[in-house]
Order: C-alpha cells, then sequence, then structure tokens
C-alpha cells in the first residue's frame, strides 16, 4: 500500500508517497484537492495525513495540540493552539481574536489565523474525500522517530542533519533529483512531509497512536487527533 503526506509550505502542498520500501515520490500542488486527485491516480493511495488541524473546537482548546507540544518538548512553539471554528469565520485576526477571548479566553495567535485559509480549505475537502485524511505534525513524528524531542531547529544545518539521519534510519531516502524538482519547498519542508509519511504508513500498518486516545469529538462530528 501507498500512502501519502501531505504539507502546506510556500503557497503549495508538498506531498511525499511512501511504500512498504520507502520513498515513491515527492509532488507539489495546488489544493488538498488536487493532491489526493494525483495520489489516487498515480498511486492508488487511500490514505493520507495532513499537517493541518482536522476538528476544530467549539469553545475549548484541543487535547491533540496539548499532548503534541509535550510530546515535542523544547520545539513547543512549533504546535499552535488550533482557533475556534467561529473565529476562523472571522474576516481578519482582531476580530478573530476577540471572537475567540470571547469564547474561551484566549486570543488567536498569528500562525493559527495566518493557516485559517489552508484549516478552511482542509475542512471543506473532508466530507468529499475519497481517501481516509487524518491529521499529523512533523515535530511529532520526528520526536517519535528520535525517541526524544530533536535538539536542532528544523530550519539550521544542524537540524537538517539531524532529520536527514532519522529519515535514513527508518529507510526513507530523499532522492536528490526529487528535492530538486520540488522549487517552492525549502529543504526542510520535504524532510517535514517525509517524516509525517512515515507517520502515515505507521497508521496503515496498525503501529501508529491518537493523541488524544480516543480522539475527541466536537460539534463538527469529526475524529480530532494527531497520530503518531
Amino acid at each position: 500500500m501507498t500512502v501519502v503526506e501531505v504539507d502546506w509550505a510556500n503557497r503549495a502542498w508538498v506531498a511525499v508517497a511512501l511504500d512498504d520500501h520507502g520513498f515513491v515520490a515527492a509532488f507539489t500542488e495546488p489544493t488538498i484537492a488536487d493532491v489526493e486527485a494525483r495520489a489516487l491516480a498515480e498511486h492508488g493511495v487511500g490514505l493520507m495525513v495532513v499537517d493541518i488541524p482536522i476538528g476544530l473546537p467549539d469553545a475549548t482548546r484541543r487535547a491533540a495540540d496539548r499532548l503534541a507540544r509535550e510530546r515535542v518538548g523544547a520545539r513547543a512553539s512549533s504546535v499552535f493552539s488550533t482557533p475556534i471554528r467561529a473565529a476562523l469565520l472571522m474576516p481578519d485576526h482582531a476580530a478573530a481574536s476577540a471572537e475567540s477571548v470571547r469564547a474561551t479566553g484566549h486570543g488567536v495567535s498569528t500562525q493559527g489565523y495566518a493557516l485559517r485559509g489552508r484549516i478552511l480549505e482542509v475542512d471543506a475537502f473532508l466530507p468529499r474525500a475519497r481517501a481516509r485524511v487524518l491529521e499529523g505534525h512533523p515535530e511529532v513524528s520526528f520526536a517519535a522517530l528520535a525517541g526524544a524531542p530533536l535538539a536542532h531547529g528544523k530550519k539550521s544545518a544542524a537540524g537538517s542533519v539531524e532529520r536527514r539521519r532519522l529519515l535514513a534510519g527508518a529507510g526513507i531516502e530523499v532522492p536528490d533529483d526529487a528535492l530538486a524538482s520540488l522549487t517552492a519547498s525549502g529543504l526542510d519542508d520535504v524532510y517535514d512531509a517525509a517524516a509525517m509519511a512515515w507517520t502515515t504508513r505507521r497508521v496503515e500498518r496498525g503501529e501508529a497512536v491518537s493523541l488524544p486516545d480516543p480522539p475527541e469529538v466536537f460539534s463538527d462530528g469529526i475524529a480530532c487527533a494527531i497520530w503518531v
């Protein structure tokens, strides 16, 4: 079975496909629906894990985000608190933050609101998805690969070496020609996608766990958890 991980980076979705033997392909597409269409047509993919919140809270913080921060330790700032659905429907950050404070007592981070378009894109895509779609997070995947939170940021030279070494140890070697073809993405984005593809393969094999276990369910009826 081939599986695909999808990560948003630099105005495009970056996807990495793995099978039981390792790296299969890497590609970019402008929409999550385009990623699924290509993954199905070229690789017969039945499972995708996406680095975007799936399952939007109504008036609380998600347990998935809290548990993910615990997993990544010093890299906790990479896991933002998912805004409530009503805040994401606001037209600007100030209005979103005000709505969130009214409902939850907490504002909305700039990072969280900046991903508003992508969060709502995935949310709208889910009811018509043909593949199974779950949520992951690259720093959580890398921490699981390493057995501990990573020591270096992903954009540093040391962080790049650390991440490539961990992927190679898991049998995931991203070819140089694949890296060169992904002009819309940085090296760190491709490594992020590859790490989450490792998690996707673990889900397919029945080896992954969900944070939390069992997943939460909000009023949207979607099982909300980060898989690792």
